[in-house]
């Protein structure tokens, strides 16, 4: 076998990132040494044609050419970008059967990578929404338009090659997949999408260009609240240009009037980033408002809030029940964000630290205190990629009895991990949207004195692969 092979396979079990896992005997080996093939986007039951995309020694990554055999838990994918587009890897999965194996990845990745074991591993908590689920999307403009194989195959002339407004194509940074139809937002989302791309287009205006840095059009971003239904527009630009921002905007309003605030981010970097160097607002007050519990939030162009607002609450109410905190207890929220865990667990606690290293997210979070009048909260800067004992010395602030954690994909950085372990609360939650970052920090805790007891999948993501988990470990 090597690389640009095509080879038949069947499907027999599935890997985390969206991979059918097959074994094969390859020529001249024993019996007992299979060889392991990944085929993407393949599932348990599957006979595919696989086309080899690397080789190692002893793995080879594929990509489906052709389904012989379809497996059982197959369905027919609701979008019909779904075969290009880089976002729901599953939504040709019977969606029980996708948190089944979410389960199973986050079981696997604590049990048998980490070899963690004596832990409680309760039910994954489904998403409420399968489709029409996420409060954020982000778009790319490209000068470089996916053109798509049917489109190729046609006898039809290709056209509007240089203008696109959609979905990146996984792998390849400077072509995106332009799309009309979303089914992971609002009806709404879609039409704001397509007037944006009509306006721009029926006007000419450039589209910024990644290789010589020039053009104007670079990301189009959408908010939309879901117990308020605030709607924000966010367009991020490589220049600043007012008079053609207010043209817009009107546009904009006339066809979609539920938006509620329009804003221009001002990109002038090379970074592929869809955040300013600075904002203007155009309408409303640059803010949407949306709710997770009992508790109020403002969210800025450029905070984080949590993406699936339905489901944020019981991914909180799983951490709180972890934490069991109790009345005379102090608390730090880590990576706190725009303080949104912070909040829902403050009525609970004696005093909650707050510490995240983005200044916005930091205001934002303030801010979200004073609407909820809560005021045994304190949010501090602080950067998590660095010890953050400084910070706590010299604010004399008291070590705390929990601490709950909820870091980026990539983890904690083991200086962070470091700071726990001299600070050695009694309990640690950790939120994670990564199990296997959040297997190597819990191991290192492991280690310095912390036992694992229980973890809890909650789905915020139905049709991708991607898993939220949230664990316990007690001194």
């Amino acid at each position: 076998m090597k690389k640009g092979d095509i080879v038949e396979v069947s499907i027999e079990s599935y890997a985390f990132e969206g991979k059918g896992v097959a074994k094969v005997q390859l020529e001249g080996t024993p019996d007992d040494k299979k060889f392991t093939v990944f085929v993407e986007g393949a599932y348990p039951g599957d006979t595919v044609k696989a086309f080899i995309r690397k080789k190692k020694k002893n793995y080879a990554e594929a990509k489906i050419e052709e389904i012989l055999v379809k497996s059982p838990e197959r369905i027919d994918a609701r979008c019909n970008f779904f075969q290009n587009c880089g976002g729901c890897k599953q939504q040709d999965l019977d969606y029980k059967i996708q948190t089944k194996y979410k389960q199973a990845q986050v079981t696997e990745t604590f049990e048998h990578i980490g070899g963690l074991t004596d832990f409680e591993n309760e039910e994954i908590i489904a998403g409420k929404n399968q489709f029409f689920y996420r409060n954020k999307m982000e778009y790319s403009f490209s000068d470089k338009r996916w053109i798509p194989k049917e489109e190729l195959n046609s006898e039809e002339e290709i056209t509007d090659r240089n203008f696109a407004l959609g979905l990146h194509i996984p792998r390849i940074f400077d072509k995106v997949l332009d799309i009309d139809e979303c089914f992971l937002m609002s009806e709404l989302s879609n039409k704001i999408l397509n007037a944006t791309r009509n306006f721009f287009k029926s006007r000419g205006v450039s589209v910024y260009n990644t290789r010589n840095h020039v053009g104007y059009l670079r990301n189009l971003v959408i908010k939309e609240s879901h117990f308020t239904h605030d709607l924000m527009v966010n367009l991020v630009t490589h220049e600043d240009n007012p008079e053609l921002m207010k043209e817009y905007t009107e546009q904009l309003l006339s066809e979609v009037p539920q938006i509620t605030t329009v804003i221009n981010n001002v990109n002038t970097r090379k970074a592929q980033v869809a955040l300013g160097d600075y904002e203007k607002v155009y309408h409303g007050d640059g803010y949407i408002y949306d709710q997770i519990g009992e508790y109020k939030y403002r969210i800025s162009a450029n905070s984080f809030f949590q993406t699936n607002t339905l489901q944020a609450q019981p991914l909180y109410q799983t951490a709180l029940d972890y934490a069991d905190i109790k009345k005379e207890d102090i608390v730090y929220d880590l990576y706190s964000g725009a303080g949104t865990i912070s909040l829902y667990i403050s009525k609970f606690a004696k005093k909650v630290y707050a510490i995240e290293s983005v200044e916005p997210a930091v205001e934002d979070a303030k801010m979200n205190s004073k609407f909820n009048n809560v005021d045994n909260v304190e949010f501090i800067l602080g950067d998590l990629n660095k010890s953050f004992l400084p910070v706590i010395k010299e604010q004399n602030i008291p070590n705390p009895d929990i601490v709950i954690a909820d870091p980026p994909r990539s983890g904690m950085n083991p200086k962070t991990v470091k700071d726990l372990l001299k600070i050695a609360p009694k309990r640690i939650v950790y939120v994670s949207c990564n199990p296997a970052s959040q297997v190597r920090d819990i191991t290192m805790l492991i280690e310095g004195g912390y036992k694992l007891k229980k973890i809890r999948p909650v789905d915020m993501f139905p049709q991708t692969y991607h898993i939220e988990n949230v664990a316990l470990l007690e001194k």
